[in-house]
């Protein structure tokens, strides 16, 4: 037997509908979300030299520490100022 534990500490998990995926990153603003995983930063770099080249305006932002979720303000910043989000995870 396993017991699986849940991190977020909800009882019962909201369901949200999923948001529709934009069709193209032609005139969007990309925000490139590092979560402050060691060498999220390296993927991040390289990912913003591809989009640069593709003409797609990329933003980065940074979270305090990848063992919380993003602060309140951060994901409304983020929202308020990009259109799609791409998040790094790496170690």
């Amino acid at each position: 037997m396993m017991n699986l534990l849940d991190p977020t500490g909800e009882l019962q998990p909201a369901r949200r509908e999923r948001l529709p995926r934009a069709q193209s990153l032609q005139g969007k603003r990309v925000a490139l979300l590092d979560i402050s995983k060691p060498r999220g930063d390296v993927f991040l770099d390289r990912l913003e030299e591809k989009l640069g080249d593709l003409g797609v305006e990329a933003r980065r932002y940074q979270k305090p520490t990848f063992a919380r979720i993003a602060p309140g303000a951060l994901k409304q910043q983020i929202a308020g100022e990009c259109d799609a989000v791409i998040e790094a995870l790496a170690d």
